[in-house]
C-alpha cells in the first residue's frame, strides 16, 4: 500500500485496519486524493491511526 503518493505512516495505518483499507480502495481517485491531502496535516502516529479508523464510518460523498 506504500505506492507512489501514499505516505508511509498512512499506508502502515491502513495495513493495520483492513476495513479502512477496503473503504480507501473503493474510493474514486479524486476522493483518495482528498483523503491523502488530509494526511499531510497529521503529526502523530495516534492521530494517523484515529484518522484511518474514521474512514470506516465515512460518507464518501462528502469528499468530492
Amino acid at each position: 500500500m506504500d505506492g507512489p503518493g501514499i505516505p508511509m505512516g498512512f499506508g502502515m495505518a491502513l495495513a493495520q485496519n483492513p476495513d479502512a483499507m477496503d473503504v480507501f480502495s473503493g474510493l474514486s481517485p479524486e476522493q483518495r486524493e482528498q483523503v491523502l491531502k488530509k494526511t499531510h496535516r497529521i503529526r502523530s502516529r495516534a492521530e494517523m491511526r484515529s484518522y484511518v479508523d474514521s474512514l470506516v464510518g465515512m460518507d464518501p460523498s462528502q469528499l468530492s
